[in-house]
C-alpha cells in the first residue's frame, strides 16, 4: 500500500510538471502539441551522462540530469521553433505532432536508444525530489504573470497585432514560451524515465500529447497553480475508479473527454477560471496615490519643429490596385496632422505602413530615424516613440483596465521577472513605476474609477478612450489616433478634442484621422486629404475645408448633388 501511495503521490507531482509544459506556451496563445517529442529527447540524451551510482554517496544522480534535459529540451524547442513558429492555431499543432512522431520513429530505430525495447534505469526520482521541482516551478509563474514579461505573454495571447504596436516583440516572446515548454518537457521526460525505471519510444507517443494538452486545459492558464489542478484531476480519475472497483478501461478516458468538452464549452479558462472569477467579484477600485511621484522619469520629447515623419512618393499596391500612391507629407514635433477622406481613399493604409504594419511598394520615409523600406517589425516603431490605436478597437479583453494601460508601458520600463524571483527592492520599484505611469494615462482620459475592470466590461466609447490610455502610456513622440471618436456622441467627441489638444500642448505629434469633419476642423493644426490613394488637398483646416477638391470628393458636384435631390 506504501508503495502505490508514493507512486500515486510522484505520479502527481510528474503530471503537474508535464501540464506546466503546456501551461506556459497556452499563456502565450499557442497550441503546441511537440512536448512528447522534447521530452522523449531529454529523457534518452539524459542516459549517457547520469552516472549509475549516487552522488557524494547520497544524493540522486538524476541532480546531474536535470539541468542538461531543459537545455536539451529547450534547445530541441528553439531548432523547431525557427522554422513553424511563423504558423498559427491548428498548422502549429500539426507541425508539433509531426516533430513528436519523427522522434518516435528515430527512436525506435536507433541502436543506442535500444530500439523498441528502450533502456532499463536505476529508480533515482523520489516524492520529495519530484515535489519540490513542481514547487520551484510554480513559484517561477507566480512571480512570472505580475511582471512585465508575463504581461507580454498575455499581450501576445490576447491579441499579436495589438501587443506589437506596444513594442513587444512578439517572435521574440512567442520564442521564449516555446523554448520553456521544451525545457519543461525535458525536465517530466528525465524524472518520467527514472521513476518507471525504463524508457521505450512509445511512451512518449501521440496518447501522451493529448493527456498532457487535456491537463493543461482542464488545470487552466489564468492562475499558476492551474497545472496543479489538472494534474491532481488526471492522475486521481484513475485511482477514484479503482477504489470503487471500476475497472472498466473505457470510463476514463470517457470521463477525461467528457470534461474536456465541458471546460471548452463552459469553462474556457479551465477549472482555475472559477478561481478568477471568484476574485473577480472581489474587485475594488485602485486606491488613489501619488502616481506623479512613482512614474519613471521618462525622456523629454522633440523640441517643436523637430522633424518627426517624413514621406516622398510614398505608395502601396495590392496587385492592381493603388491603395495608397504618391504621398509627400512632413510631420514636425508638436503638430495636430488631421488625415481625411472619404471611405477607401487609403488613409489606414497609409497609417499602417507609417507604424510598420505593412511595407510600402514605392517612395521613401523615415518616422523618427526608421527607415521604411519593410526591414523594420512593428515592436521597432514603437520602441522608437510611434504609438497607435486601431479603426476597430484592439484590446485585450480578458486584462483589467489597469493591465491593458501597463501593457503600453513595455517601452518605458525594465524587465522585472529575474529580479521578482529574488524579491529585489528595484524590482518593485519598477513595478509600481509602471502602474504609475499606466494609472496617470488613465487618469487622464477619464478611466480612474474603472481601472479594476476588465476590458471587456467596458462600453464602446470607454474602449477607445482605453486605447488611448494605452497608447499614451509608452511615453509617445509620435501618436497615431485611427478614428477615436468613432461609437462617440457630440459631447465624448469634444472632449476628445479637448484631450488631443492638450497632447499636442506637452509636445506629443498627433496624427488623427476621422470621419467625424467637425472635430478634425477644431481640433488639427493642419490637414491632409486623400482621396483614391493620392493627396487633392493639404494646408490649415479653413483653406483646406474651402477647397473644391475637398468639397466634391466629400459632397460631390453641384451637379451631382442636383441630381441626388432630385432622386
Amino acid at each position: 500500500m506504501l508503495v502505490g501511495y508514493d507512486t500515486l503521490i510522484v505520479m502527481l507531482a510528474l503530471t503537474g510538471i508535464f501540464a506546466f509544459s503546456f501551461y506556459v506556451v497556452l499563456m502565450a496563445g499557442q497550441l503546441s502539441l511537440g512536448q512528447a517529442g522534447f521530452a522523449s529527447v531529454a529523457a534518452y540524451t539524459s542516459t549517457l551522462i547520469i552516472p549509475e551510482e549516487p552522488l557524494f554517496g547520497a544524493l540522486s544522480p538524476v541532480l546531474v540530469g536535470i539541468p542538461f534535459a531543459m537545455l536539451v529540451g529547450a534547445l530541441a524547442a528553439f531548432l523547431l521553433g525557427l522554422p513553424v513558429l511563423r504558423l498559427r492555431g491548428v498548422y502549429l499543432a500539426i507541425a508539433t505532432i509531426a516533430f513528436g512522431e519523427v522522434v518516435r520513429i528515430y527512436m525506435t530505430s536507433a541502436e543506442w536508444t535500444g530500439g523498441a525495447r528502450g533502456l532499463r534505469l536505476d529508480k533515482w526520482v523520489t516524492p520529495d525530489l519530484a515535489w519540490i521541482l513542481l514547487f520551484v516551478l510554480m513559484y517561477l509563474f507566480w512571480r512570472l504573470r505580475p511582471s512585465r514579461t508575463g504581461r507580454a505573454f498575455a499581450a501576445v495571447r490576447e491579441d499579436e497585432l495589438a501587443a506589437g504596436s506596444t513594442g513587444i516583440d512578439v517572435a521574440r516572446t512567442r520564442m521564449m514560451s516555446f523554448m520553456a515548454s521544451g525545457a519543461i518537457a525535458g525536465l517530466y521526460g528525465l524524472l518520467y524515465a527514472y521513476f518507471v525505471r525504463r524508457i521505450v519510444p512509445g511512451t512518449f507517443d501521440f496518447s501522451m500529447m493529448l493527456d498532457g494538452l487535456v491537463t493543461g486545459v482542464v488545470g487552466g492558464y489564468l492562475v499558476f497553480f492551474g497545472p496543479l489542478l489538472g494534474g491532481a484531476f488526471f492522475t486521481l480519475v484513475p485511482e477514484a475508479q479503482r477504489l470503487v472497483g471500476l475497472e472498466a478501461g473505457w470510463i476514463h478516458p470517457f470521463v477525461t473527454s467528457a470534461l474536456l468538452l465541458l471546460v471548452i464549452l463552459f469553462l474556457p479558462g479551465g477549472l482555475s477560471s472559477l478561481i478568477t472569477r471568484l476574485g473577480a467579484t472581489r474587485r475594488r477600485p485602485i486606491p488613489e496615490r501619488p502616481w506623479s511621484e512613482l512614474a519613471p522619469k521618462l525622456d523629454p520629447l522633440p523640441e517643436r519643429g523637430t522633424p518627426v515623419l517624413t514621406l516622398s512618393g510614398i505608395g502601396k499596391d495590392y496587385g492592381g490596385v493603388h491603395a495608397v500612391r504618391g504621398v509627400d507629407v512632413t510631420v514636425t514635433s508638436g503638430e495636430v496632422l488631421g488625415v481625411i477622406g472619404p471611405n477607401g481613399a487609403g488613409k489606414t493604409t497609409l497609417v499602417n505602413m507609417i507604424s510598420g504594419l505593412v511595407p510600402p511598394t514605392e517612395g521613401t520615409g523615415d518616422v523618427l530615424g526608421i527607415k521604411l523600406d519593410g526591414s523594420g517589425r512593428v515592436h521597432r516603431f514603437a520602441k522608437a516613440g510611434v504609438s497607435r490605436t486601431f479603426q476597430h478597437s484592439k484590446l485585450f479583453d480578458r486584462l483589467s483596465v489597469l493591465e491593458n494601460a501597463m501593457v503600453g508601458t513595455h517601452v518605458v520600463t525594465r524587465s522585472t521577472f529575474l529580479r521578482r524571483l529574488l524579491w529585489l527592492p528595484s524590482a518593485r520599484r519598477d513595478d509600481r513605476a509602471a502602474m504609475a505611469q499606466a494609472m496617470l494615462q488613465i487618469q487622464r482620459v477619464g478611466l480612474g474609477e474603472r481601472a479594476h475592470l476588465t476590458a471587456a466590461e467596458l462600453s464602446y466609447g470607454d474602449q477607445r478612450r482605453l486605447e488611448i490610455a494605452r497608447a499614451l502610456a509608452a511615453h509617445p513622440t509620435l501618436l497615431i489616433l485611427d478614428e477615436p471618436a468613432a461609437g462617440m456622441n457630440h459631447v465624448e467627441a469634444a472632449e476628445l478634442s479637448q484631450l488631443i489638444r492638450s497632447l499636442a500642448d506637452d509636445g506629443i505629434t498627433v496624427m488623427l484621422i476621422e470621419h467625424n469633419v467637425r472635430m478634425v476642423l477644431d481640433t488639427c493644426t493642419r490637414l491632409v486629404v486623400l482621396n483614391f490613394g493620392e493627396v487633392i488637398a493639404s494646408g490649415d483646416p479653413e483653406s483646406v475645408a474651402a477647397d473644391p477638391a475637398v468639397i466634391e470628393a466629400y459632397l460631390g458636384s453641384e451637379e451631382t448633388q442636383k441630381e441626388k435631390a432630385h432622386e
